[in-house]
This record gives structure tokens, C-alpha cells and sequence, in this order.
């Protein structure tokens, strides 16, 4: 299969990157792109977090529920967007054109890979080696990592996000940073013209 973007990871800056992404599938420049979300990876650190200082989230929300809540939004919403779930991406290579995901049980192509996962070892996945740092904003004793990266731009066609993207693991700034990688790529979608996608009433 084949994508023009294809994110891996679906935590919080994933998820966010992916609905960005899927609000702007309606625009022309974005015509027939096919975007797509590898789901299952190491376990989220949303899993067991409690909210209480997120704006636009209720005091006491539970992550794990937000996890599930935010597939069934990607799901209503932006249908186009294929979830894939049950999958753990063993290398990523790159190719003439974009790159090869191999998971445990598939092989994709996408011309774009943005990673976002979190900044925990071991980091498992094959052919990014050469871009894991020590994380610049975690405690060093906890030992997190982070992809080089230039505000998110890994190599031309390859993003980090979130915590991997070395950011504090915090709720709004995960979202806000996968936001920010799939405004990018419309911008890059769009014949590099700044782009944002806003809905209103």
C-alpha cells in the first residue's frame, strides 16, 4: 500500500497530526492523498494519565479513555484516514522516492513518514539510528531520547513529533506539536503556501 503521508504512533501528537491532516483532505491541493496511521506501537504514556490542567478537557479524564475517544473522532470525522492497528513497525528505509515501513505483518510505502512516538528506550525501529539523541528536555537520570530533528524536519520527507521530537511530555504540547507537522506538510502539499486549516460555524 501506498501513502502520500504515513504517521506512526497514536498517541497524542500522532492522533493530533492525523486529524489536523484529515481536516485539510478536503481542500484541492490535497486531492487524492492518502494519508494513514500505524496505531499499535510501545504503549502510550496516555494510558494511565489523569487530566486535569488541559484545556478543553474535563477535570479527571482518564487517558486511556481519551486514547480510544480520539480513534472514534479520527474514525467519524475523517473517515479517509486508515487506522492501522495491531501492527509494529520494524524498520523504515529509505528509497528514491519517500520510504519502506516494514511492520510484523505488512510492507508500506509513503512519500512522508512522521514519527510520533514516545522519547522511552529501547527505540526499536530500524534504519534511524543515526538520528537518536539524548532528549534536551527530560530529566537525564530517566535517560529519553529524541531524533535530531530542525523544528520537526528530520530529512526531507521525514518529521518527529511530539516527545520524540524533543518536547516535555505534556498533553498540550504533544498536540500542538503534531499539529504543527501536519500544517507543514499541507504547506508542502500546498506549493509551499502557508497553510492552516480552521472550520467554522
Amino acid at each position: 500500500m501506498i501513502f502520500d503521508s504515513l504517521i506512526i504512533g497514536g498517541g497524542v501528537s500522532g492522533m493530533q497530526c492525523a486529524l489536523v491532516l484529515g481536516s485539510g483532505l478536503n481542500k484541492p491541493f490535497a486531492e487524492g492523498k492518502k494519508v494513514g496511521i500505524i496505531l499499535h506501537q510501545r504503549s502510550s504514556h496516555l494510558q494511565n494519565a489523569l487530566f486535569n490542567n488541559v484545556l478543553g478537557i474535563d477535570t479527571g479524564a482518564l487517558g486511556e479513555n481519551i486514547l480510544e475517544q480520539g480513534k472514534k473522532q479520527l474514525t467519524e470525522a475523517y473517515p479517509d484516514i486508515l487506522q492501522i492497528q495491531n501492527e509494529k513497525v520494524d524498520s523504515i528505509v529509505k528509497q528514491e522516492k519517500g520510504f519502506l515501513i516494514t511492520t510484523n505483518k505488512n510492507e508500506y510505502q509513503s512519500k512522508i513518514v512522521v514519527i510520533a512516538l514516545n522519547y522511552s528506550k529501547p527505540f526499536t525501529i530500524n534504519g534511524l539510528e543515526k538520528y537518536i539523541e539524548s532528549h534536551q528536555k527530560a530529566n537525564p537520570k530517566k535517560d529519553r531520547i529524541q531524533l535530531k530533528n530542525n523544528d520537526h524536519f528530520i530529512e526531507e520527507g521525514l518529521y518527529a513529533c511530539g516527545t520524540i521530537a524533543g518536547h516535555r511530555s505534556q498533553f498540550a504540547i504533544a498536540a500542538g506539536s503534531g499539529a504543527s507537522v501536519a500544517t507543514d506538510i499541507l504547506t508542502l502539499w500546498n506549493d509551499g503556501n502557508h497553510t492552516k486549516v480552521h472550520d467554522k460555524v
